[in-house]
C-alpha cells in the first residue's frame, strides 16, 4: 500500500506509468485467481446472519471464496448465460451474494437489483436488461422478497430460471429446525424453472472454468441508477473499470491485515467496487453483518462489539448511520480502528465533531457515482482533511469543471465561477454509460468528460491547473437522481458545492 498526503503524491502515482502499463488482471477471474494465490488461506468475507457479537459466524478464504465464484460461473455457463447475457440478483448480503456478483460478471453481465423496490420496477429492470438467470432469496420469516420476485418475474419474459438461496443453513439451534415448519409456501406466479442455489453449485467444478474465460475488456454488470422514484436507468461498467476501482484500494487505502467491517448494501456501487473490489486487490479482510446491513435488528446495539469481535481496522458507513451510533456508548474495545469511510449524504459538521471527540477516530469523506464505477476522490487518510470536503483526485482521474458555450459548446470555468463537474477516468464508459443509446445523448462534454449534473466551482485558494479536490458523496444514483451535494475545502484547489437540479439533457 503506497501511503498519500497531498495531490501531488497521487499525481507522482499517476506519472509513474500509463493505467493500462501497470499489469493489472486482465479478467475478473483471473484478478480473483491471483488473490488466491496471494492469500489463499487468509480470510475473504465474514458474515453472520444475526447481530449478537457472539453470534455463529461464517468465513470464506480466499481460496475457497475463489472456488465457489468458479462454480458459480460454471453454473450460469450451464443455464445458457454467455457472454452478453445478464445474471441478476435481488438479495439481501450474504455469502452467497458476492459469490453471485463475482461468479454472474465471470460468465456475463451481472445485475444486482435493490430488494427495497416493489415488484413493477424489478420486473421494469429485468425487462431492460433481458436478465436469462434470477438469484433471489427463498422464502423466509420476516420478508416478501420471494413473493415480490414471484411477481416480478412474471412479467419479465427472459428469464429462464430462478435460483433460490436459502438463508437456514446460517441459522443454530431451535431455529434452525422451526424456520422451515414456518416457511411462508405459495407456489411461483412464472413459469421460470426454479432450483436451490447451494445444491446447483454443488454440482458444479471449482478448480477451473468450464469456458473460456474473457481477457479483452468487457462489460461485466449493469447497475440501476435510482428507481425508486420513477424508471431506472441501467449503468454499464466494463471489467477494466471494476478493477480500477480494486486497484485504488489496494494501492492507496487497504493492507492484507486490514479488517473492512461493511454494514452495507450489495446492490450498492460503494460496497461492491470500494470495498468488495479493493478486498480482491489487498487481499483484506470484509465483513458483512446481518442480511440488511445498518437495517438489520440490533446493528446498532452491537456494532461497537462487533468492531471488537472482529478487531476492525476499517469502518464503511454513511451519516444517518453515524449519528444512530451516537446514540450509543462506545461499550467495547474499538482501538484496532483506523478511519471510517463515510459517504452517501453530506456529513454535518456537528456529527463529524462528535464522533472524533468521543471515538477518536478521523472520519473520511469519498465521492463516487454510479455512472463512473464509482470512485473519483477522496480525503486522504494521511493528510490535511477538511469538514466537507471528499477530497483529492485518484491517479487517472481527471475533473473539469464546465459551463455551456453556445455554439461553441464547453468553456473552462474560472476561479470561483460555478460550473458543471465533469470527469474522466478508467471507469468511465466513454460514450455508452448507460445501455439505452438515447440516454448517452448530450451525456459527454468533448466526447470523454461525464457530465455529472453536480455544480460546483474553484475558489481563490486554487490555481490555474486543473481541479484537485471534488465533493459529492458516493451514491447509489448519478445524475438521473437529483444528486445532494455539499461544500469541499483544502490547501489544494478548493470546490464549493450547492443541490443542483437536473439538467435538461438528464430528463
Amino acid at each position: 500500500m503506497t501511503t498519500f498526503a497531498t495531490d501531488a503524491d497521487l499525481r507522482a502515482i499517476e506519472a509513474e506509468m500509463p493505467f493500462a502499463g501497470r499489469g493489472l488482471a486482465r479478467s475478473i477471474h483471473e484478478y480473483l485467481t491471483r488473490a488466491r494465490t496471494a492469500h489463499g488461506a487468509r480470510p475473504a468475507i465474514s458474515y453472520q446472519l444475526l447481530s449478537g457479537p457472539e453470534t455463529r459466524k461464517f468465513t470464506l478464504t480466499w481460496a475457497e471464496l475463489t472456488a465457489q465464484v468458479t462454480q458459480a460461473a460454471n453454473l450460469f455457463r450451464s443455464l445458457g448465460v454467455h457472454e452478453k447475457d445478464v445474471v441478476a440478483f435481488i438479495l439481501p448480503n450474504a455469502l452467497e451474494t458476492a459469490v453471485t456478483l463475482l461468479g454472474g460478471a465471470v460468465a456475463g453481465i451481472v445485475n444486482p437489483i435493490n430488494p427495497l423496490l416493489e415488484p413493477e420496477k424489478i420486473s421494469a429492470i429485468l425487462r431492460e436488461t433481458g436478465a436469462k438467470v434470477v438469484v433471489t432469496l427463498k422464502a423466509f420469516p420476516k420478508t416478501d422478497l420471494a413473493q415480490k420476485v414471484s411477481e416480478a418475474v412474471q412479467f419479465a419474459p427472459s428469464v429462464r430460471t430462478v435460483l433460490e438461496v436459502d438463508l437456514v443453513p446460517y441459522l443454530s439451534g431451535l431455529k434452525k429446525f422451526v424456520v422451515p415448519l414456518i416457511r411462508p409456501k405459495s407456489p411461483p406466479q412464472h413459469t421460470a424453472n426454479v432450483k436451490d442455489f447451494r445444491s446447483e453449485l454443488a454440482r458444479m467444478p471449482a478448480d477451473s472454468l468450464t469456458f473460456a474465460d474473457r481477457t479483452e475488456d468487457h462489460v461485466a454488470a449493469y447497475f440501476h441508477t435510482g428507481g425508486t422514484t420513477g424508471m431506472p436507468k441501467v449503468a454499464q461498467h466494463k471489467a477494466s473499470g471494476m478493477i480500477y476501482n480494486g486497484w485504488i484500494g489496494s494501492t492507496l487505502l487497504f493492507k492484507p491485515t486490514d479488517v473492512v467491517m461493511c454494514p452495507l448494501p450489495l446492490f450498492h456501487v460503494f460496497a461492491c467496487y470500494p470495498i468488495l473490489m479493493s478486498m480482491i486487490g489487498s487481499g483484506a479482510h470484509v465483513v458483512f453483518p446481518t442480511p440488511q446491513g445498518y437495517r438489520g435488528e440490533g446493528v446498532f446495539d452491537n456494532l461497537w462489539k462487533l468492531i471488537e469481535r472482529y478487531k476492525v481496522t476499517y469502518l464503511i458507513t454513511v451519516p444517518t448511520a453515524l449519528a444512530a451510533l451516537m446514540q450509543r456508548p462506545v461499550n467495547a474495545d474499538i482501538s484496532s480502528l483506523k478511519n471510517v469511510f463515510s459517504g452517501s449524504s453530506p456529513l454535518p459538521v456537528e456529527l463529524y465533531n462528535r464522533f472524533r471527540k468521543e471515538t477518536g477516530i478521523e472520519i473520511v469523506e469519498g465521492y463516487g457515482l454510479t455512472e463512473a464505477t464509482c470512485l473519483v476522490s477522496v480525503n486522504p487518510p494521511d493528510g490535511v482533511k477538511k469538514i466537507g470536503s471528499v477530497g483529492l483526485m485518484f491517479p487517472y482521474t481527471q475533473v473539469r469543471i464546465l459551463t455551456s458555450h453556445g455554439a461553441v459548446g464547453f468553456r473552462e470555468c474560472a476561479v470561483d465561477e460555478v460550473g458543471e463537474i465533469c470527469i474522466s477516468n478508467p471507469g468511465v464508459y466513454e460514450g455508452s454509460t448507460y445501455t439505452e443509446a438515447d440516454k448517452n445523448r448530450e451525456l459527454f462534454a468533448e466526447g470523454r468528460f461525464l457530465r455529472t449534473g453536480d455544480l460546483g466551482r474553484l475558489d481563490a485558494e486554487g490555481s490555474s491547473r486543473k481541479p484537485s479536490w471534488v465533493t459529492r458523496p458516493l451514491a447509489l444514483s448519478g445524475p438521473s437522481a437529483s444528486p445532494t451535494l455539499m461544500r469541499a475545502s483544502c490547501r489544494a484547489p478548493m470546490w464549493n458545492w450547492s443541490r443542483v437540479p437536473r439538467q435538461p439533457w438528464m430528463n
